[in-house]
């Protein structure tokens, strides 16, 4: 699979997730992912996305400021 935005190759890597909500910002560390060579874009898989989705809706009512998660430890 090649990059939407620059065609350039897709490799596996790991980013960080970060989803700024009103009363916080959640940091999700070492997500799995394929990330472009050339223009540094990052997607998700569908599994990853959901599971994404699923650590914000548990933690945006307990979190204040600033919380960060490591992925493997949220997926576990």
């Amino acid at each position: 699979m090649n990059c939407f935005f620059c065609k350039g190759t897709l490799n596996e890597s790991k980013t960080d997730h970060i989803v700024t909500l009103a009363n916080c910002i959640i940091i999700i560390r070492n997500v799995p992912c394929e990330e472009c060579s050339q223009c540094g874009e990052t997607y998700y898989s569908d599994e990853v996305a959901t599971k994404l989705e699923d650590i914000v809706k548990q933690v945006k009512f307990i979190v204040r400021d600033v919380a960060i998660f490591e992925y493997a430890n949220m997926v576990a």
